[in-house]
């Protein structure tokens, strides 16, 4: 039986084995392929294309010529089954392309209540999380994972296999090539930490709802970046306290992002982690 509540565009071209949700509407130009499921009252708009395999949850919304699910740009890929996970209420506006990952079981995932703004690309394999707001025309490598409530400026490039924390914030035109812990703000070209991210803290409602732990927290990111100490030494005494939840957080990003198989974290500017 035809779901009557799904809106296709005659000029549309919907594979007759793709799944589409009640409520789904599908703008004129758009192209959807077999493999691809869409959640219900999602928004697929004109000349946009959804192909490979795509699982895209509840209440999202496509804008015109953006292209999800296409086969990454990596020279190591051989036409491996791989797919784009997609949560609920994201919104990808004007041409954003997300590409599907390289190797066997690898997937691209992009959480719940994100914003990709217009010519955004997200590379193969990249993890997004929840809440994420990512500006125009920001360039994503490869196997990056962007942490929830991240906040990223536009016209920027990210390098492969950096780790942003959350409630980041990167300035726009910063060039990211290195770890960014959570709770920082970062800009500059190249990146440097320039201080905590007080106003998304402050939008989020840490420092009010948890002033505690706020305080902890620029106790501890004072410790870590201000004291002089390599990032070892100042994780060393910063763990010696009673950690709260954001201060641990801190820590431990830190803690993996100076180990193995990481492009370690962006230091502060004038710092000894240069």
């Amino acid at each position: 039986m035809i779901d009557t509540s799904i809106e296709v565009h005659s000029l549309a071209v919907v594979d007759t084995k793709a799944q589409l949700g009640q409520g789904v509407i599908v703008g004129p130009g758009a192209v959807i392929g077999p493999e691809v499921e869409i959640g219900a009252h999602s928004v697929i708009g004109p000349n946009a294309v959804l192909k490979g395999r795509v699982k895209m949850g509840d209440n999202n919304k496509v804008f015109p010529g953006a292209c999800l699910g296409l086969e990454p740009q990596d020279l190591k890929y051989k036409g491996a089954s791989t797919e784009v996970v997609i949560g609920d209420n994201n919104i990808f506006r004007e041409c954003v392309t997300v590409n599907r990952a390289t190797n066997e079981g690898e997937q691209t995932r992009i959480g719940n209540g994100n914003l990709l703004m217009a010519y955004t690309h997200l590379a193969h394999g990249c993890h997004i999380g929840h809440e994420v707001v990512i500006a125009n025309s920001v360039q994503v490598a490869g196997e990056v994972v962007i942490e929830d409530q991240a906040v990223i400026g536009g016209c920027l490039g990210i390098h492969q296999f950096v780790h942003i924390g959350s409630l980041a914030m990167v300035g726009g035109m910063t060039r990211v090539d290195r770890d960014v812990p959570p709770y920082c703000l970062v800009e500059g070209h190249p990146g440097r930490i320039r201080g905590l991210n007080r106003v998304g803290i402050k939008r989020r409602g840490l420092s009010s709802q948890n002033p505690r732990e706020f305080v902890q927290l620029q106790e501890v990111w004072s410790l870590i970046f201000k004291s002089g100490h390599i990032y070892k030494k100042g994780l060393e005494l910063a763990k010696e306290r009673s950690l709260l939840k954001p201060s641990k957080e801190l820590c431990d990003f830190l803690e993996a992002s100076i180990g193995p198989g990481r492009r370690g974290p962006i230091p502060l500017i004038h710092s000894k982690n240069e």
